[in-house]
């Protein structure tokens, strides 16, 4: 069985995640969306939360797709999950020169795990996390960028925390 793992913090998942999402599991048997906290970011919503906005969110898919949170080194989750292929989105150049970096790191860990990396569709680009974020926060329109559920969930944890400018 062939199984990859497709890491991020997913803070909150994005349309372009759930390309990404879609693609990489026609490429394994078994996808693993690994869920992760970025020690260089500070998350809208706790592991958990996030946890269960991805499982809601790739519910609908069909294949075999596992959601599983973790705390590790990528390489280390992809041994204990059996995975030979780690799947990674690009955007643009500048994602590429990060995540060549990555790939090289990893290979050093454990070279019998190969990196892909899928390049996002062209209409979805553009998304980052960051910024669906900061445009609810001031107020934004963000349904282009994430389903209906996870969009009211980002204005509702703004509103919670009393950060926004305005309705997201």
């Amino acid at each position: 069985m062939r199984i990859g793992v497709y890491p991020g913090t997913f803070d909150p998942i994005t349309l372009g995640h759930m390309d990404i999402i879609r693609r990489g599991a026609k490429l394994v048997d078994r996808l693993v969306v690994g869920v992760t906290t970025n020690i260089s970011k500070s998350p809208m919503f706790d592991d958990d939360e996030r946890i269960a906005m991805v499982e809601r969110e790739v519910a609908g898919l069909g294949g075999d797709i596992r959601v599983v949170g973790f705390n590790s080194l990528l390489m280390d989750f992809a041994e204990r999950e059996g995975a030979s292929i780690i799947v990674r989105g690009l955007r643009a150049v500048a994602d590429f020169e990060y995540e060549y970096q990555m790939a090289g790191m990893n290979q050093q860990l454990n070279n019998r795990v190969e990196t892909v990396f899928l390049m996002a569709d062209v209409s979805l680009q553009p998304i980052a996390s960051r910024l669906v974020k900061e445009i609810a926060i001031f107020g934004g329109d963000i349904h282009k960028f994430v389903s209906p559920a996870v969009r009211e969930a980002v204005v509702a944890r703004i509103a919670d925390r009393g950060l926004g400018q305005g309705e997201g």
